[in-house]
């Protein structure tokens, strides 16, 4: 009974410190806009649906991101954005990669 309730208080103790830790970390800086051409479609703003629903950039999500295109569960998906999707690690989105899209997504509305 005793090593149970010294268990329980060493337990009690260390999540109060993690708690403690947690509250005085620094939260990670949002990641930079990436700059978009006037009138194209973003991958900052604009929805998966409408990338989908424009011929032009659905054929650079083809190029760019077959994957997605092919999703299972893409319609759960469509309402958000690249960059918001960019935070699950399974769409294997980086700055770098959504900068490309990006560049790609603006030679397409040329």
């Amino acid at each position: 009974m005793r090593r149970l309730t010294a268990g329980l208080a060493g337990l009690a103790l260390a999540l109060t410190a993690l708690g403690a830790h947690a509250q005085t970390a620094t939260p990670p800086a949002a990641p930079a806009a990436i700059p978009v051409a006037p009138g194209a479609m973003s991958v900052e703003n604009t929805p998966i649906a409408d990338l989908l629903a424009d011929p032009g950039a659905k054929a650079v999500l083809e190029k760019d991101m077959p994957k997605l295109v092919s999703y299972p569960g893409l319609d759960q998906i469509k309402g958000m954005t690249l960059r918001g999707i960019s935070v699950y690690p399974e769409a294997e989105l980086d700055d770098a990669k959504l900068a490309a899209i990006q560049k790609d997504l603006d030679a397409a509305k040329k």
